[in-house]
C-alpha cells in the first residue's frame, strides 16, 4: 500500500461558524456536529474565527481509491504507529483515509511505516 506525504502544515481546529473557512482551498475537513464545528486546513488558511486551535499538524493520504468493504486499512496503519508511540488524527473521505500526526513526530512516522512495509511517496 502506498501512502502520500502531505507537506502542508496542516491546522486542526474549532470554529464559531462557517463565514471565514477556505472552502476553495486545496485541502481542508469540515465536520459539524451537535457539540462542535470543526475544521483541519493548512495552517496558512487557518480561519480567524478559531475558537480553539493546534498547530503542527502533517498529513498522509492513503493513494488510490478505498472500497468501503476492505477491513482494518486504518487498524493496521495506527497500530503501527501506536506502536512507535506516535499519536494520531484520521480523516476518512469517500474515496480514501488521511492520518495527521505532530509535526515533531511526522520523520518518526514515516520511518515506522516505511519499516513495515508501507511505501511512502
Amino acid at each position: 500500500m502506498e501512502l502520500q506525504r502531505l507537506d502542508t502544515p496542516l491546522t486542526v481546529c474549532k470554529v464559531a461558524d462557517l463565514r471565514d473557512v477556505p472552502l476553495e482551498g486545496e485541502l481542508f475537513f469540515l465536520a459539524r456536529t451537535e457539540e462542535e464545528l470543526s475544521l483541519v486546513c493548512p495552517t496558512r488558511d487557518t480561519p480567524a474565527n478559531t475558537l480553539a486551535r493546534e498547530d503542527g499538524w502533517r498529513g498522509l493520504r492513503v493513494r488510490g481509491v478505498l472500497d468501503f468493504a476492505l477491513v482494518g486499512i486504518l487498524a493496521r496503519l495506527s497500530g503501527v504507529l501506536a506502536e512507535a508511540g506516535i499519536s494520531i488524527f484520521a480523516v476518512s473521505t469517500f474515496n480514501t483515509d488521511y492520518l495527521l500526526v505532530r509535526e515533531n513526530q511526522f520523520d518518526r512516522a514515516l520511518a515506522a511505516l516505511a519499516a513495515a512495509g508501507y511505501a511512502i511517496v
